[in-house]
């Protein structure tokens, strides 16, 4: 079982910054791809962005493309989301998850293929 846990979610304005971390821990690591997903109120979760497993590959949903960038640190089991120039549009839960892959290189966009989540971290952009 892995563990996935969010943290660094708070209440911002419009234009600030805000890095989110992601958590692993549990089982040991296998090939992974991470993927930040994000779910407003009254809306369903969608995609934001995913990285592969060596982090040499990276896929952003075009609403935060140019100002969210993910990466990882696989020595800490650590993924990290940083967001700039935040937007009331921006406002949500977002959480992490897991997706076992067979390659380094693999990520996918898709919520189904993900298979550990965690909790959710609320980030609030006021205008």
């Amino acid at each position: 079982q892995v563990h996935v846990e969010e943290s660094g979610g708070r209440s911002v304005r419009a234009g600030d910054s805000l890095s989110l971390t992601c958590t692993f821990s549990g089982r040991t690591f296998r090939r992974y791809a991470v993927g930040w997903f994000r779910q407003a109120p009254g809306k369903e979760r969608e995609f934001v962005c995913t990285v592969s497993w060596s982090g040499g590959s990276t896929y952003y949903d075009d609403s935060v493309k140019g100002r969210f960038t993910i990466s990882k640190d696989s020595a800490k089991n650590t993924v990290y989301l940083q967001m700039n120039n935040l937007e009331p549009e921006d406002t949500a839960v977002y959480f992490c998850a897991a997706s076992p892959g067979a390659t380094d290189t693999y990520y996918t966009t898709l919520a189904s293929e993900y298979r550990y989540w965690g909790q959710g971290t609320q980030v609030t952009v006021a205008s």
